[in-house]
């Protein structure tokens, strides 16, 4: 779970700092919101990205 993180040069400790300041910020009530919305922004990025691939896809067909 913590591997991607570690990519970034983020440790353990740097994480619990980060996830204390958000805490801090926003209020334990506040912070499923964010991640709700957090969510919602990655899954449309996500099904944005597959239509530019089927886009894509469709446009290599049409060339063939």
């Amino acid at each position: 779970m913590f591997e991607s993180l570690l990519l970034f040069g983020l440790g353990m400790q740097e994480i619990l700092v980060i996830a204390l300041i958000v805490l801090l910020l926003f209020g334990g009530k506040k912070i499923p919101e964010l991640m709700k919305g957090l969510g919602k922004g990655v899954k449309s990025f996500k099904e944005g990205m597959n239509e530019v691939t089927d886009i894509t896809k469709d446009e290599e067909k049409k060339d063939e």
